[in-house]
């Protein structure tokens, strides 16, 4: 099995939602927890995340989410992803997310996103 991180992010530029689906749920526990500063409530369930990541793909079309690296400690893994595509004026825009994330059964089962990687600007 592909690393089960690599295989989430894949599902953010999915814009079919059968699709993204399948892709959570191969990479995710079916009572998975996800906060980052745009949800207001922490996300449970596949479903749930699904319909999150839906809205990225709807909103930013052509955008891509891809990681860029990765280290784990005990049983937290922290992850930088590149979310990139073209912005409003037509050129490339990358931004940067840090997500610290906890596996279970080689699922995760928890993550936590940040905007930026903690580094000054």
């Amino acid at each position: 099995m592909s690393d089960p991180i690599s295989i989430f992010f894949e599902a953010w530029q999915i814009e079919d939602a059968k699709k993204r689906l399948e892709k959570i749920t191969q990479s995710s526990a079916e009572d998975i927890q996800y906060k980052d500063p745009r949800t207001p409530n922490t996300l449970v369930g596949i479903d749930a995340l699904s319909e999150y990541v839906g809205i990225f793909s709807a909103n930013a079309p052509g955008w891509s989410a891809n990681v860029v690296k990765s280290d784990t400690i005990g049983e937290m893994t922290r992850t930088t992803v590149a979310f990139s595509g073209l912005g409003p004026d037509g050129s490339k825009t990358v931004q940067h997310g840090q997500y610290f994330i906890e596996k279970h059964n080689d699922l995760i089962s928890r993550m936590y996103g940040f905007v930026g990687t903690g580094e000054p600007d």
